[in-house]
């Protein structure tokens, strides 16, 4: 599996790409093209031009929740000239109208809009996307300390409700060796994606986990997730997008990460 961040918060010093508080990945998987997340604006398509990556070629957009930092881009996507027959992958969740104080933080097309414009596949349960690759659909609570947190207000059947959500949720890719976890912000709390990714793949080897923590400040819930990720002995650790500085140094303390940046390339 080859991976390439074309949109993060962060860029790399003397590569000039363009970043944005957002995430967009695109990922090979053998023959599969497809994209994790679209970022907020147009930003992904111009980086994967300067990348190399046509964007003519992929398969599948998966959407890891319908927050518009990473769904905004849906709307430069099909404005373009690319593939509108393509397979847009979601939790039944992710294309509800959101806000936050009265601001729309939605996807800028919602179901009902969206389904005219491509193979629209909402589920709750997990969905292979690629011969290695699966969808996780929504993310039960394992842990304790990874309570879900409501963000604004969504409308279900026409009704406002707190929001909590349950959309969020992740890639996990498998191989020979053990899986990997791909997540855009892990509202959903990062270990309990990573348990349901080691249920949903019968693999207790955790190898590598790139994508938002949703962390911001060291408190409890961040030393019982070190202590969970150390217990697993995950190797390759890639934190980004929503995952404050504080967050990633008290981290390194114990274990070693990764930098991500508008560029990074990830093989696995």
């Amino acid at each position: 599996m080859k991976l390439k961040v074309l949109v993060d918060n962060n860029t790399y010093i003397d590569q000039y790409y363009w970043g944005e508080p957002a995430v967009s990945y695109y990922i090979e998987d053998e023959d599969i093209k497809l994209l994790l997340d679209v970022g907020y604006s147009d930003l992904f398509l111009r980086n994967a031009c300067s990348l190399g990556v046509d964007l003519k070629n992929i398969d599948t957009i998966v959407i890891s929740h319908g927050h518009d930092d990473h769904t905004g881009g849906l709307k430069y996507y099909f404005e373009g000239t690319y593939n509108h027959n393509i397979s847009v992958i979601g939790h039944p969740d992710a294309f509800k109208e959101k806000t936050f104080d009265n601001l729309k933080i939605c996807s800028p097309f919602l179901e009902e809009e969206l389904v005219k414009k491509c193979n629209l596949i909402l589920s709750k349960k997990p969905v292979k996307v690629s011969k290695n690759i699966t969808f996780l659909g929504e993310i039960p609570q394992t842990t304790d300390f990874e309570t879900r947190k409501r963000i604004g207000k969504q409308i279900v059947g026409g009704i406002q409700t707190d929001d909590y959500v349950l959309d969020d949720t992740a890639l996990v890719y498998k191989n020979e060796d053990g899986i990997y976890i791909i997540t855009g912000c892990s509202h959903s709390g990062i270990c309990n994606i990573i348990e349901y990714a080691k249920e949903v793949c019968n693999s207790n080897r955790v190898l590598g986990v790139i994508g938002g923590f949703h962390l911001f400040e060291v408190n409890e819930q961040v030393k019982k997730t070190i202590e969970y990720l150390k217990q697993n002995k995950i190797t390759e650790l890639y934190p980004c997008h929503c995952t404050s500085f504080a967050v990633r140094a008290e981290i390194h303390k114990v274990l070693p990460l990764k930098e991500v940046g508008v560029g990074l390339e990830i093989n696995w």
